[in-house]
């Protein structure tokens, strides 16, 4: 198979699809990979190991696109790309369509075969591509949330872990997954005061077993947000649907009950934000006021450390990219149902419910498809 990966085209985002590590394991698979020139700089790597590990480079993304019969990314297409897209064409990459739709009409009438890292599964149900990201995108919250709360950027002038004698500031985090769980990782370890609310009282059990006193832990009701919103000083919203948009457990309403200058950090906003006045912002321009809330809502936030974002990523996506490089997509899914969930778009079909339920389409089995 024909695989290539080319530069990413969002704001900021230096990550990229393959590393040449990566490469070189597709060509000890029998495959050829394409690069676009550039595509790894922004995440230390160089065209010259990428040649080194076997790979060609291709100088446009264009003749990336129209050589490969899988591309590789990491962010999903922006409208440049669009046109690039041809039927039959294997796209894997984070594809976030629940709030895009016309990212998602783009993949259904173009015949593309759409792979989402953030619905596949590992065979205990988890989120396997997913979870890196969120890892990093949880202790990045705290450390974004902390800076932006500086009185400078409208914030509430608040250090979080405090000195003797002056209040440590408050984190409340919604939403007790992964993000939510490495939030309260990096808010334990500046010495905040950390509250987290999950609907999972099993789940909000296992934390308090983990982080024993160092944190207070809540069930998730509309009048336990309202309370501790009361209280915060930082709000990290960290809720997740696998494929659908984000519910938004955040109101308008509520800010009138924050404290002036506390600040929203919405790790959901790839799938819409759980706050109801969140809007997709980038990191030349991360932040914006709200009701005097300040809300961070970069949308690819992990794209701030791309080293160790892309590492990290395609330490889990390759494993999958050589099944289906080996395979073929179809017999690949065929073997593993993990990997069937992650494809959202297949034949012009939309095949992933959620996705389809956020967007009002038509669902189809994908297994009706391959049969």
């Amino acid at each position: 198979m024909k695989i290539g990966t080319t530069k990413e085209l969002k704001n900021h985002e230096y990550r990229v699809g393959l590393t040449p590590d990566n490469v070189q394991t597709l060509v000890a698979n029998g495959h050829e990979v394409f690069v676009e020139t550039h595509a790894g700089e922004g995440a230390g790597f160089e065209d010259a190991e990428y040649i080194s590990n076997g790979a060609t480079i291709i100088s446009t993304p264009a003749e990336v696109f129209a050589t490969c019969d899988m591309i590789v990314k990491v962010k999903e297409p922006e409208k440049e790309e669009y046109g690039y897209l041809r039927e039959g064409q294997i796209l894997y990459t984070y594809l976030h369509l629940a709030p895009n739709r016309e990212l998602t009409n783009v993949l259904l009438e173009k015949g593309v075969k759409a792979v989402a890292y953030e619905t596949m599964e590992d065979e205990l149900g988890n989120l396997p591509c997913l979870r890196p990201m969120s890892q990093i995108a949880g202790r990045l919250s705290v450390q974004e949330g902390a800076k932006f709360l500086e009185k400078g950027f409208g914030g509430r002038g608040i250090l979080l872990g405090g000195v003797p004698g002056v209040e440590r500031g408050r984190i409340v985090i919604i939403g007790g997954g992964v993000a939510g769980t490495y939030a309260a990782k990096a808010a334990i370890g500046i010495d905040a005061q950390v509250t987290l609310l999950d609907v999972n009282a099993n789940r909000l059990s296992y934390l308090e077993d983990i982080f024993g006193s160092s944190i207070t832990t809540m069930y998730s009701t509309e009048a336990n947000i309202r309370k501790a919103l009361q209280e915060a000083d930082i709000v990290i919203g960290s809720v997740l649907i696998p494929g659908a948009a984000a519910p938004k457990l955040i109101k308008r309403e509520h800010l009138k009950l924050m404290k002036k200058g506390a600040v929203i950090v919405d790790i959901a906003i790839d799938q819409g934000g759980c706050c109801e006045t969140s809007r997709v912002t980038t990191h030349d321009d991360p932040i914006y006021t709200e009701e005097g809330v300040v809300h961070y809502c970069v949308g690819n936030m992990p794209g701030a450390v791309p080293r160790t974002s892309t590492i990290a990523l395609t330490n889990t996506t390759l494993k999958y990219a050589v099944d289906i490089a080996n395979l073929g997509l179809e017999e690949a899914c065929r073997r593993d149902s993990g990997l069937a969930a992650g494809v959202n778009i297949y034949g012009g079909k939309c095949v992933n419910r959620n996705v389809a339920d956020s967007l009002g389409l038509e669902y189809t089995e994908l297994d009706t498809l391959l049969a």
